[in-house]
């Protein structure tokens, strides 16, 4: 075997294990968060940076918006502690919407690797935190200085020493401090878990540095992206959609320029910053906009540094896709995480009948919670998911969060840390949009309480309630959502705003997620299918569709 392909099986198995590395790193976060949102639902992003910041692998555990904004986000780190004023045993911290994932409620932590006195990488991760102050998981606040705490670029950990004084502020300041910490803390310990195993790794292979290993997998990812680009028709493409948006419906503009082996996205004519905290800052809206692309011209090449180089994204300053301080934020991946979609509407021009339909897009956050005057206080998030979009050879998945890919809270937990009654959570029939592919189910949720006493919750994410997922290709819109309240006497009351929601005493929440849209002409599915589609409906519990506020069986399903 000649020297060249020693060294080729050498390169591929030490990749291999960068990826196992930085997937233990996410692993150990999963296993230790306190918070629900990130231990259940996969709410987290972690990975490994060369020493000027450059991101070289992420875990396959995690979200688009987190892993892809880390992505720059250890940039700011580093402009701001320079890597030769750090020393082993130094650990950084930041909430910062616009340095680091869009939104007050993740926290990203940096980690730098030392090996002796030299430093060869760093690990980043992050998580959502249930709480961070200010008026909680809502778009009601006017700024994002009412939004909660923001953490500037400080030491979390100074040389081994914990600041409790940066812990002790986070804690004043939420509404579950115990959460807040423990889950702080464990993104420290999976960025050591991941140092732990990167400096066994370079010790089995005798590797002095990254250095050579990092600009190996960057070329290599960079040139394998522009060569995927390369071969779509150079040319111009624009795509519109418009969504609820919070105090009149927001229209999203992209227009995808394509020119040899890159591709610029330019959102001119999106609509202004939301007066409301829906606004996506530029490093959510670039992490989404870009996750889009990949998805359909080069989903097989790893996601770092190199394969994101080739993408460019622009948008007006002041837009809701790149909103200026002190914009509100908390709810920006109302809009950022429809911009997947936007993306498949400008390629679907370029690849005639390769493109999925819209899905349901931004998941709806259940954010409840109850002032200690109304009872016994509590405040714990869940989260609804509806249907993905239909695939041009497959039906969408049913109740599936694309493009966040996180995953539904186990109501057993939510029922144990509140009061909280999920009387059901069922897949709702005819909530997909029909065609050759129909799209994926949506599912109807009702939450009342054990103790019969009133409670709140943000309707802030509720988004697609008057503008459902479009169907590809003559395929069908999926249906809208829907939210009801039903009172005491079973009397239903729509609610339309995204203000928060109250529940009154006795009451239950009653919420229906869209649906995904359907792909190609009904009349084209095979009967097979239709068939089945049939079977399920009929079979299916007949008050689920329309919204019935009946007593019914409780289900976990």
């Amino acid at each position: 075997m000649s020297t060249h392909m020693l060294h080729a099986i050498r390169t591929q198995v030490m990749w291999n294990r960068l990826i196992s590395v930085v997937e233990e790193q996410a692993q150990a976060l999963l296993r230790t968060a306190f918070g629900s949102v990130a231990r259940e639902a996969g709410d987290l992003s972690a990975g490994v940076y060369d020493t000027k910041g450059r991101m070289l692998a992420q875990a396959v555990t995690g979200t688009p918006g987190h892993v892809n904004t880390m992505a720059v986000a250890v940039g700011h780190f580093l402009a701001r502690f320079p890597l030769k004023s750090l020393v082993a045993g130094d650990v950084l911290v930041t909430n910062d919407p616009w340095m680091g994932t869009g939104h007050l409620f993740d926290f990203v932590v940096v980690t730098p690797v030392f090996v002796g006195q030299r430093p060869v990488a760093l690990f980043a991760s992050t998580c959502h935190t249930i709480d961070v102050g200010g008026r909680g998981f809502t778009a009601d606040a006017a700024s994002v200085f009412e939004e909660g705490t923001c953490i500037p670029h400080l030491k979390l950990v100074r040389a081994g020493a914990l600041n409790e004084d940066v812990l002790a502020i986070i804690q004043a300041n939420s509404r579950n401090p115990i959460e807040a910490r423990g889950d702080i803390l464990s993104l420290v310990s999976s960025n050591e878990v991941g140092s732990r195993r990167l400096v066994e790794m370079m010790t089995e292979f005798k590797l002095a540095s990254l250095d050579t290993l990092a600009e190996h997998i960057l070329e290599q990812s960079g040139r394998a992206t522009r060569e995927a680009i390369a071969r779509l028709p150079d040319g111009q493409w624009r795509a519109e959609m418009t969504i609820d948006g919070h105090e009149h419906p927001v229209r999203l503009v992209a227009t995808l320029h394509k020119q040899g082996e890159q591709i610029r996205v330019d959102y001119a004519g999106t609509s202004v910053a939301s007066r409301m905290g829906i606004n996506s800052p530029k490093c959510y809206s670039d992490a989404y906009s870009v996750f889009g692309l990949k998805c359909l011209i080069a989903p097989e090449v790893p996601n770092n540094a190199g394969s994101l180089a080739p993408f460019e994204v622009i948008a007006p300053e002041g837009s809701i896709v790149h909103p200026q301080r002190p914009s509100p934020v908390t709810a920006r991946h109302v809009i950022g995480q429809m911009l997947p979609d936007l993306m498949f509407g400008c390629l679907e021009q370029a690849l005639h009948g390769q493109v999925p339909a819209e899905s349901a897009g931004s998941i709806w956050v259940l954010a409840m919670s109850r002032h200690p005057a109304q009872g016994k206080a509590f405040n714990v998030m869940s989260v609804g998911l509806g249907g993905t979009g239909a695939r041009p050879t497959k039906d969408g998945l049913s109740t599936t969060a694309f493009p966040s890919g996180v995953g539904g809270i186990p109501v057993e937990i939510t029922e144990a840390q509140s009061p909280l009654v999920f009387w059901e959570k069922v897949y709702l029939p005819h909530s997909a949009g029909a065609g050759q592919w129909r799209g994926g189910l949506s599912q109807r949720i009702v939450i009342g309480t054990r103790d019969a006493v009133g409670f709140d919750c943000s309707a802030a994410t509720f988004d697609r309630r008057a503008y459902p997922a479009r169907g590809r290709n003559g395929g069908m819109s999926g249906t809208p959502g829907r939210v009801e309240i039903q009172s005491a006497s079973g009397v239903p009351t729509p609610h339309e705003s995204k203000s928060t929601i109250h529940i009154p005493n006795g009451g239950r929440l009653c919420i229906e997620l869209p649906g995904g849209g359907g792909f190609g002409p009904l009349e084209q599915r095979d009967p097979a299918l239709c068939a089945q589609d049939t079977v399920n409906h009929a079979t299916a519990p007949p008050d689920l569709s329309p919204l019935s506020f009946n007593p019914l069986p409780r289900s976990s399903s």
